[in-house]
């Protein structure tokens, strides 16, 4: 099976691009064949190719600008004849609203899937990207799915929760960070981005430090893509107002996160909405306790008190309140810590994601064979 993948990002910087990556990491031991289209030149790309892999980029600009749009379409449309891939995996809804109309001039839309990474919204490229033609849409969890249903026309829609790789004997090793030795350490690991919720922690935080609780907090991450700098400006600002300067560590943008998770003794998700959550992922297979708000994603992810907690909402008290049983018992973290670990490579693995993967898209193919075939 060879599957061609249009990609807009050209850095890894969040879960989706980990998420692929992964995937990519054990394509040689599928038996399948990959190939990618980025819409940007970068890191990434240049990366991919370093390890031998086809990568061809073009340079779409933005989806308003009609006449790169029309240029970038023909130019995938003239790729897709010459590569005949058996699917054409568009990796976002900005690459949908390329990758569908070129594969549709080739008479191809029958191998099209495209991966929905939010829970969907009624964006105009969302619904955009739905009106056009799919063979599937791929989606994180079922909370996702649910909300792709609500979308115009139904497509048929598969659910394929992510996987991280297990923590390695040879992994990095623990970031370099000045911690109070004798306070709790609470991270969290994200864009920049006011959705991820690290004002609310911050508020959390000083909630838990009024109610006695010395605890010091670590944000992993900057303001990835330049979506939301006014936000990431801000946060040093409620740091201070807060009365928290000597109480948080801002590491701004990393390329590998699981250092930082090494150092923390309760890793959050404050995201809310969140459509999967694969940080948790990274947090459980660290055997770190994990905190989430109990919606979307991680909802499925995480069993409230067994292997991780959930906050009714992503309001500050209600995540000051799923931490504090934690933040109080060492106990308590080891225990949820192990049956976080014990989930994991049960059900989250890298090995058990891309079975997932290859299995769905096999079965795609297939389903797609026996219809030409008329059996």
């Amino acid at each position: 099976m060879r599957i061609l993948v249009t990609v807009p990002w050209h850095e890894r910087l969040g879960g989706a691009e980990a998420m692929l990556q992964t995937i990519i990491d054990g394509v040689g031991e599928s038996g399948h064949e990959m190939e990618f289209v980025f819409f940007e030149d970068g890191s990434w790309p240049a990366e991919l190719r370093d390890a031998g892999l086809r990568v061809e980029v073009i340079e779409a600009g933005r989806v308003r600008q009609l006449h790169r749009w029309l240029a970038t379409v023909l130019r995938l449309a003239a790729l897709f004849h010459r590569r005949r891939p058996d699917v054409i995996l568009n990796w976002a809804a900005k690459t949908q609203v390329y990758g569908s109309p070129a594969a549709a001039l080739v008479g191809m839309t029958d191998r099209v899937v495209w991966w929905q990474h939010s829970i969907a919204v009624q964006t105009w490229l969302e619904r955009i990207a739905n009106l056009l033609p799919a063979r599937a849409i791929v989606c994180y969890s079922a909370a996702a799915a649910r909300a792709q249903a609500g979308m115009f026309p139904a497509r048929r829609t598969l659910v394929i929760p992510a996987g991280a790789a297990p923590a390695a004997g040879d992994a990095p090793a623990a970031a370099p960070l000045e911690l109070p030795p004798r306070d709790t350490v609470i991270g969290i690991v994200g864009r920049l981005q006011p959705w991820k919720g690290q004002d609310r922690l911050l508020a959390a935080q000083a909630m838990l430090r009024d109610r006695g609780h010395h605890v010091h907090l670590v944000i992993v991450g900057g303001d990835a893509y330049g979506l939301s700098p006014e936000y990431a400006a801000s946060l040093p600002g409620l740091v201070a107002g807060l009365g928290l300067r000597e109480h948080v560590t801002m590491t701004g943008e990393v390329a590998d996160a699981r250092p930082f998770i090494d150092r923390m003794d309760v890793l959050v998700n404050a995201s809310d909405p969140e459509p999967f959550g694969i940080v948790l992922l990274e947090g459980m297979a660290a055997a770190v306790p994990v905190v989430a708000v109990d919606a979307g994603g991680p909802a499925e992810i995480v069993e409230r008190g067994k292997t991780g907690m959930l906050a009714r909402s992503g309001a500050p008290e209600d995540l000051a309140d799923a931490l504090e049983p934690l933040v109080s018992s060492p106990e308590l973290r080891h225990a949820l810590g192990q049956a976080g670990l014990d989930r994991f490579l049960r059900e989250y693995s890298d090995v058990a994601m891309r079975k997932r993967f290859f299995t769905a898209l096999e079965g795609l193919v297939a389903d797609r064979t026996k219809n030409v075939d008329g059996r």
